[in-house]
């Protein structure tokens, strides 16, 4: 069993499609949460797909960029999808056969503390602009600004 580091990141995922389904694309970031310094970054076009499925890409993104960073790191996973957070706390059943692969993979992703928070659109900025350029032929690749050479 992996014991806790210690460390604290938030992830803020989101994911849209434009017509459901649609062009769909998901953003992810990953923040310190003393600073607010962003740790890492996604944005990225998955071609057709509810915007359902385009939420649950982004937490996969955003948990395996934090699983990167520190895989013992506790997790306060930040989205506007009322549905994946809810169903990710285990509050609402995955009836969908379609979110329940990628809820399960989001599982095996996410590390032994995690607190799922549902946050209202405006709080969920960042992500969501990570999704706009990725649909807009703006895509971000995965990027650990941290581990960039200066």
């Amino acid at each position: 069993m992996l014991t806790t580091s210690g460390r604290q990141f938030i992830v803020e995922a989101d994911g849209g499609s434009r017509g459901n389904p649609g062009p769909a694309a998901y953003g992810a970031v990953v923040r310190d949460p003393q600073t607010s310094e962003v740790l890492a970054a996604e944005g990225l076009p998955i071609g057709r797909a509810t915007n359902n499925v385009a939420e649950y890409r982004g937490l996969i993104a955003g948990l395996e960029m934090a699983r990167d960073l520190d895989p013992t790191a506790a997790l306060d996973v930040r989205m506007d999808s009322k549905l994946v957070i809810e169903q990710m706390a285990g509050r609402w059943k995955i009836k969908h056969p379609d979110m329940k692969p990628l809820a399960l993979q989001a599982t095996r992703l996410r590390p032994a503390s995690v607190t799922w928070t549902w946050v209202p659109r405006e709080k969920n900025k960042a992500a969501d602009s990570l999704v706009n350029r990725a649909l807009d032929g703006d895509p971000v690749p995965r990027q650990h600004p941290v581990d960039r050479p200066r």
